[in-house]
């Protein structure tokens, strides 16, 4: 099976075991995807991610640690904004807050994928992958 998009499977997959409540879930190994989740996990909203090796199918793949708080997800609202057929780009000063500053944007820049936040304090901007909330 082909996935055109992996960071919005990965979204999707993230979204749907919450909705299910599920502890973790696995994904197929991508570096987009690690980055990805790299940020989460500083930013806190997972606990976090292993790499196994998938024996049966040659491949390697992301185990990830959701993470809640008292019964609920962690992640309220996560949604892709940067789709492969529509590109979103930002400057540093165009930059939009989520949901006034309680959330944060994904963004891939020319120093590495960061939150918005890191991108402030940089002041370089990029291309927003997903927002979180």
């Amino acid at each position: 099976m082909s996935i055109v998009d992996s960071v919005s499977d990965l979204i999707t997959r993230i979204r749907n075991a919450q909705m299910a409540h599920k502890r973790t879930v696995d994904s197929p190994m991508s570096r987009g995807r690690e980055d990805v989740l790299k940020v989460l996990v500083s930013e806190g909203y997972i606990r976090g991610y292993t790499v196994l090796d998938c024996p049966e199918t040659g491949f390697k793949k992301l185990r990830i640690e959701l993470k809640y708080f008292e019964g609920k997800p962690v992640i309220y609202e996560i949604k892709r904004v940067s789709k492969p057929g529509r590109r979103v780009y930002s400057s540093v000063k165009d930059l939009p807050f989520v949901k006034n500053g309680l959330g944060i944007n994904i963004l891939s820049t020319n120093r590495g994928v960061m939150s918005d936040v890191e991108a402030r304090k940089l002041s370089i901007g990029g291309e927003v992958i997903c927002s979180v909330f």
